[in-house]
């Protein structure tokens, strides 16, 4: 959730969307995102729409208290169940991001939880995920969370190593992640996520290795790891400006994923996205597939993001406007757009190209179906299921999914 909100046409104070975005809703899964925008400290390399105690001191008052945010949170939700109507569709996931959900007590997600449940209902077997910092939560805590509904835990653990913890100003202390798995299974979660990041500076081979071995003996049925990447205005991007720490290159990138690949698939993980690699289907994050492949989501929260039937809109960013809007029966949508046949087209590819099953070769034009070609034979796409009709990348394809993207997309 980046802190720059792109333009957009207005959005209508009700919220309603137009009758075209719930044609044929019932042929795609319904996903709900609560984004919570508070954090203890703000991480020099962070880019998310988040804010400390003290950004927000004098900045939209009471409204953005953290006290009632749940409650607010809460008629958004109720505002979803308007906009949506009488759409049938019982939720299939709900992904508590930030920002640190776990700043909030266990009963305040409870009750955000609770508040889809009871305006929507949930599928039989949904996955219901919190993110949360290894250093916010205790057993007890986690048990709490176990209770409200949540069965699925996303821990950033990004680093076991104590100076790369540094350069990136994560607070928790190396191995504290990891008896956060153990904490989670023993509260009965079923699914355990852990999140690494690689390239960050001063960060070596080795350094990535050991992150990658604590986090497999950790026992997780998940890992995400992401190529570290310097966004503007943070504060690691002045760091780098300034020389103080050196900006990792391209290469390196590269040689970690493989270290990445390389341990993860020796020790019973499989990759189903670019980043992230999961021990049996059951463990992937349905509600990052239910994003890939175009499905609907509603995002409730200062900054989030929404898509329903080809609409996309985002919310304002501040707590304190979001409240106010909300409080005064607005809808809290800051702008959004009606995407062409051409842009879903585009984000189709874009999207499912990194899924280990690929995308169509039926969605490309005559130039991204030449150079479709030229990325089998460049060994960029994998033969078999390119013969079945399917764009799917090789490992080193994987590495350059990108420029792979870019030149299929034409």
């Amino acid at each position: 959730m980046p802190s720059v909100l792109p333009d957009g046409e207005p959005v209508p104070d009700d919220g309603a969307l137009p009758p075209h975005a719930l044609a044929d809703a019932g042929r795609r899964p319904l996903g709900f995102y609560l984004h919570v925008p508070y954090c203890a400290t703000r991480c020099g390399y962070c880019d998310f729409n988040t804010y400390t105690a003290s950004e927000l001191r004098g900045s939209g008052g009471a409204l953005a208290s953290r006290d009632n945010y749940a409650d607010t949170v809460a008629e958004e939700i109720r505002l979803a169940r308007k906009v949506l109507g009488d759409d049938p569709r019982p939720v299939e996931t709900v992904f508590v991001g930030g920002g640190t959900p776990t700043l909030l007590p266990a009963a305040d997600l409870g009750r955000m939880l609770a508040a889809v449940r009871d305006e929507f209902g949930f599928a039989p077997g949904a996955e219901i995920t919190t993110e949360a910092n290894p250093e916010s939560v205790d057993p007890r805590y986690l048990e709490e969370l176990r209770a409200a509904g949540f069965n699925r835990v996303s821990f950033g653990m990004q680093s076991a190593r104590q100076h790369v913890l540094r350069i990136l100003d994560r607070t928790h202390t190396p191995g504290r992640p990891e008896a956060c798995v153990a904490e989670a299974r023993a509260a009965g979660f079923d699914h355990v996520n852990l999140d690494l990041i690689y390239g960050t500076p001063g960060e070596s081979d080795d350094d990535w290795r050991a992150s990658l071995d604590a986090a497999i003996a950790a026992g997780p049925d998940h890992v995400s790891a992401y190529a570290l990447i310097v966004e503007e205005g943070t504060q690691l991007a002045r760091r780098i400006r300034r020389g103080e720490v050196p900006m990792t290159d391209d290469d390196v990138h590269a040689d970690r994923y493989l270290i990445a690949e390389d341990r993860l698939t020796a020790a019973g993980y499989a990759w189903y996205e670019v980043s992230n690699w999961a021990t049996t289907d059951a463990g992937r994050c349905r509600h990052n597939e239910l994003y890939w492949r175009g499905a609907d989501w509603w995002g409730a929260g200062p900054g989030a993001h929404s898509h329903v039937g080809g609409v996309r809109w985002w919310n304002v960013k501040h707590p304190g406007a979001y409240a106010q809007a909300l409080a005064e029966g607005r809808s809290p949508g800051a702008g959004r757009e009606v995407l062409s046949d051409e842009d879903r087209r585009v984000e189709r590819i874009l999207l499912e190209l990194r899924l280990v099953d690929g995308c169509p070769l039926s969605l490309l034009k005559p130039a991204g179906a030449r150079a479709a070609e030229k990325a089998l034979a460049d060994g960029l796409l994998q033969p078999g299921p390119y013969e079945a009709g399917r764009a799917v990348l090789t490992l080193r394809g994987r590495l350059l999914a990108d420029a792979v993207v870019r030149d299929l997309v034409d």
